[in-house]
């Protein structure tokens, strides 16, 4: 394991560039560091702008972006360039509230970003002007978005315990919630082949649904004594790695929750905030409440 810390804060979210060079962290610091994967080295200076303690970082499709969102920063969201660190452009206003999620749809056309303000807004990620109307449903806070592997779809969780799917195209939702969760749903992401969506909430129950019928087709799952926020597919869909409230981290086999890797003591007790695969799926990159970023190699019994 290499472990990189330079954060003075909880380190929040972590992201692999699209290329598995760069790793990406935000921290409750109120910066975003980026760093080379082989190596353990930052590239340039932190990147500073965000008032607040970063919520999420993601890179976009080609690997020269960042986006971010953060707490107590008036609703806004940032871009970055990843070779500079400068920020691009003038931030995105619309939110009312924190900006708790950040993702870029799979051709890296498009933003969604949701907040504390009980809706997703959609952007364009070249001109950083809001698209349509806010996605309105939830009746609490979005914690969590994705894009559907085709771009065609979003699918959000939030504090009124539901996940939903949306049209990434007319902003409306599709179908009723998805409903079944007793918490605050944490995470949520599709499989890559567009077929499952697995969220999970505050409770650390997992549930995988069929986006097509809107159904649960596995779960209530608990494969942690403690609670497990956050939650993500491998690149190839066969693995999930989740990150648990005692520190430490696990890789199970998608399909059976049987576990292939780990656990490994990520955090000396603390709890892991950030997962994420490489896209190779050879490493795992976590963050946690002690400020440390740590590269783990993702061997697989």
């Amino acid at each position: 394991v290499n472990a990189m810390k330079t954060h003075s804060g909880s380190v929040s979210s972590v992201s692999f560039s699209p290329n598995g060079a760069q790793i990406a962290s935000g921290s409750g610091d109120h910066s975003i560091r980026i760093w080379n994967a082989d190596t353990g080295k930052e590239i340039c200076e932190p990147l500073r702008g965000h008032r607040g303690d970063i919520q999420l970082v993601t890179f976009s499709p080609d690997g020269k972006r960042l986006a971010s969102g953060s707490s107590y920063d008036n609703g806004i969201v940032r871009l970055w360039d990843v070779m500079t660190g400068q920020q691009i452009g003038q931030p995105l206003r619309g939110h009312a509230h924190w900006v708790m999620c950040v993702a870029f749809s799979p051709d890296g056309n498009r933003i969604v970003s949701g907040s504390w303000d009980e809706t997703l807004l959609l952007w364009d990620a070249q001109t950083g002007q809001a698209i349509g109307e806010p996605l309105r449903g939830h009746s609490g806070y979005v914690c969590t978005a994705a894009f559907s592997p085709d771009g065609k779809h979003i699918a959000s969780g939030s504090s009124d315990n539901t996940v939903r799917i949306w049209d990434a195209e007319t902003g409306k939702p599709v179908g009723d919630p998805l409903r079944g969760h007793d918490s605050v749903v944490k995470a949520v992401a599709y499989r890559p082949d567009g077929a499952r969506i697995i969220s999970q909430c505050q409770s650390g129950t997992i549930r995988i649904w069929d986006p097509q019928t809107r159904q649960m087709v596995l779960g209530p799952l608990r494969w942690d004594e403690h609670p497990a926020y956050p939650i993500t597919f491998s690149p190839d869909g066969q693995y999930i790695v989740s990150g648990s409230l005692d520190g430490t981290i696990r890789i199970r086999v998608a399909q059976t929750g049987r576990t292939v890797a780990g656990p490994w003591e990520a955090d000396s007790g603390f709890c892991v905030n950030s997962v994420a695969f490489s896209p190779d799926s050879k490493h795992v990159v976590s963050g946690g409440y002690d400020g440390t970023v740590r590269i783990w190699d993702a061997e697989m019994d």
